[in-house]
């Protein structure tokens, strides 16, 4: 730890806490980010991640985010807010990790949304660590009914997908938004020809099995490729990226986005 952080250390150690009723909380994750900004008091919330700033990726929109203070994730910077709890993500280095036990910190890791299931164990999780159970349930059952609402009819086919990020990148097999491709009545043809998580999906794949639709994130030069305009039957629809990496309240717009495109193909 360096000199700076051990002074910050005795300085919080030194300043009077107030009894708090909830707890002070300090998210260095922007899926944690996305999920308090729903379940917490506002005043619970001492700082989210930068990455929530960044209006081409945040999961929350840019007014909600401004509301908040942000951190990039140093020790000094948490310590100096006086939080209770800390979360962070799965890939936190060790040696931080245990800086905040050693500093009586509590330390919360929020891992990888794999399926909607765990999305909403998170959301259950976080609402009862900020003491808001209710306000978790609330938002399960927001998310359960835009599930709903975005299902295809009953008997309606699948329709072939391929969600095309940068690089030509897939959300493949065992991901949350492989899995709401297909809650929302879409088949994700990667994941069904054995395609993991961020496995690059090679063009000539894409035109030996064209879907129906190409969901594209972003703007890769891989989509202005020639080949792609001889898929006169595939059409193209926007994923936005901040709808990409994260669970919770992100589900709802998700599925919305989804069900819409699904809707609109002829």
């Amino acid at each position: 730890m360096t000199a700076r952080a051990v002074l910050a250390l005795s300085l919080a150690l030194a300043a009077p806490q107030p009894a708090q009723a909830s707890p002070r909380i300090v998210s260095l994750n922007p899926c944690s980010d996305a999920i308090l900004a729903e379940v917490a008091d506002p005043a619970q919330i001492l700082a989210i991640s930068a990455y929530s700033r960044d209006p081409a990726t945040s999961s929350l929109a840019p007014g909600v985010a401004a509301r908040f203070a942000v951190t990039h994730g140093t020790i000094e910077e948490v310590i100096a807010l006086h939080p209770d709890v800390v979360i962070d993500g799965a890939f936190v280095a060790p040696a931080t990790a245990g800086a905040y036990r050693r500093l009586g910190l509590r330390l919360e890791v929020l891992g990888t949304q794999h399926s909607v299931a765990d999305s909403l164990a998170d959301v259950r999780r976080l609402a009862a660590l900020a003491g808001h159970p209710d306000r978790g349930e609330a938002l399960v059952g927001r998310i359960m009914a835009a599930l709903a609402a975005a299902a295809p009819p009953p008997g309606a086919p699948p329709v072939d997908a391929v969600l095309w990020e940068w690089g030509g990148m897939v959300a493949g097999r065992n991901t949350l938004t492989g899995e709401l491709l297909e809650r929302a009545g879409f088949a994700n043809l990667p994941a069904r020809q054995g395609y993991g998580q961020a496995d690059i999906y090679p063009i000539e794949r894409l035109l030996a099995h064209p879907p129906r639709v190409i969901l594209t994130v972003g703007h890769d030069r891989m989509l202005h490729h020639p080949a792609l305009a001889t898929l006169n039957r595939t059409a193209r629809a926007d994923f936005p990226a901040g709808l990409l990496f994260c669970g919770g309240p992100t589900i709802i717009r998700a599925v919305q986005t989804l069900a819409q495109v699904r809707r609109s193909l002829h």
